[in-house]
């Protein structure tokens, strides 16, 4: 079994990352596209695969991708993206598209569900039972393990529109299409990029940067108060930014406002940002050779 290969997928809101790897985890070839059309994509995952895999047998794909999707194995539509605001993309399937293409398993969870997962197995998340990962970039999306299982349901959660108050005297419109005051909708990258307009950035505009930390630190509070995870792992390009994490742990212990339940939340690294640096696609790779039962070295 050790000749064989494992390809990890993630599709993000403005990329697609793809590696292959051997049976001892060392990387053969990596590949990085821009996010336009799941129909490109398709083409150029296929060609990347078929050439980094030529005369290596590829044992199994598993993807990381936005949502929200279909996540029951057993659904004839299994990885069919549902209605997103990413242009192009409802309704495609690339889970499908790769396995008409391959003979091997394709394995798909969200992108977040991975990174959280692999955070737990490799990352900032060892040594929790519950883990949560929320990435704050394109959009907002967050992903939970318990003892290393993702937490999957009817669907999936799809913590980015969960409601939110907005703060006296903010009117800027919300950019997520369905929602006027979700998570995503204020405070993802392309909201920020509205509150800032041309040639700030949130480093320079600290009432924005409070703003945004109070947001996502509600936000915070809501998955405390509804699933008690013991670490959150905050990724995503948007969480780059100086002194936000700082700020957001403040709002956080102000928006629980002293209640019980979120002690453990005050904690030092309760809040913190990931160990790895691309946490989607790592989980991608587990999930890959968890099809052919290939336990990392």
């Amino acid at each position: 079994m050790n000749h064989l290969v494992f390809a990890g997928v993630e599709t993000g809101g403005t990329k697609i990352l793809a590696r292959i790897v051997d049976a001892r985890g060392r990387t053969l070839a990596d590949g990085r596209w821009p996010t336009t059309t799941p129909e490109a994509a398709l083409e150029a995952l296929t060609t990347f695969l078929a050439s980094a895999t030529r005369g290596q047998p590829l044992a199994g794909i598993g993807i990381a991708a936005f949502g929200p999707l279909v996540r029951d194995e057993l659904s004839p539509v299994y990885g069919r993206v549902l209605k997103t605001p990413k242009a192009n993309w409802s309704g495609s399937n690339l889970r499908a598209g790769l396995a008409s293409r391959f003979a091997v398993p394709v394995v798909i969870d969200t992108d977040v569900n991975a990174a959280a997962r692999a955070e737990w197995q490799r990352g900032a998340g060892q040594g929790v039972r519950c883990l949560a990962y929320v990435t704050v970039g394109t959009g907002i999306g967050g992903g939970f393990v318990v003892d290393g299982r993702p937490l999957h349901g009817a669907l999936h959660p799809e913590i980015g529109h969960i409601r939110l108050t907005r703060r006296d005297g903010d009117d800027s419109p919300s950019v997520c299409p369905f929602h006027p005051n979700c998570a995503e909708g204020l405070t993802a990258g392309p909201a920020i990029a509205r509150r800032l307009g041309i040639d700030r950035t949130l480093s320079n505009a600290p009432t924005i940067l409070d703003l945004v930390a109070g947001y996502l630190g509600e936000l915070a509070a809501s998955l405390v108060l509804c699933w008690s995870p013991e670490r959150i792992i905050w990724g995503g390009g948007v969480m780059t930014a100086p002194g936000l994490l700082e700020r957001l742990r403040g709002s956080l212990a102000q928006s629980l406002a002293g209640y019980g339940v979120g002690e453990a939340a005050l904690a030092p690294d309760f809040c913190t940002l990931p160990a790895l640096v691309d946490s989607g696609l790592e989980g991608a790779l587990l999930m890959a050779r968890a099809l052919s039962q290939q336990p990392p070295d």
